[in-house]
């Protein structure tokens, strides 16, 4: 496993609520962000964000202070993504803003590629 240049983008929102979670849902130790898509949602792919060990097909990266793990395979969807966390009076939550989305879903977390 490589420690890489950043594929993605963690804002300072993100950030601020991945490490209440972490603290709040006691997250082990050597767990890492898992960032990832896998095959379904109304647009093709779903996004994957948790925590997870990593393991040998994931590179490994360190962004913003977090430690983030994604499946060598599932770059090519996730390059240049931004990963927000939004709180509003009508949406509260993580965000992705995708630059390789051919088309996204209304809810914002499926898309086709």
């Amino acid at each position: 496993m490589n420690t890489l240049k950043e594929p993605i983008t963690l804002t300072d929102g993100a950030v601020e609520q991945l490490n209440r979670l972490m603290e709040e849902k006691k997250v082990p130790e050597g767990h890492s962000l898992r960032v990832g898509v896998k095959g379904g949602g109304c647009a093709g792919f779903s996004y994957i964000l948790g925590f997870d060990l990593p393991n040998e097909e994931d590179d490994s990266y360190e962004i913003n202070g977090v430690s983030v793990v994604m499946n060598k395979a599932h770059a090519i969807y996730l390059v240049g993504i931004e990963i927000d966390f939004v709180q509003g009076l009508n949406n509260r939550g993580f965000t992705f803003n995708n630059p390789n989305a051919k088309e996204s879903c209304g809810c914002g977390t499926s898309f086709s590629a």
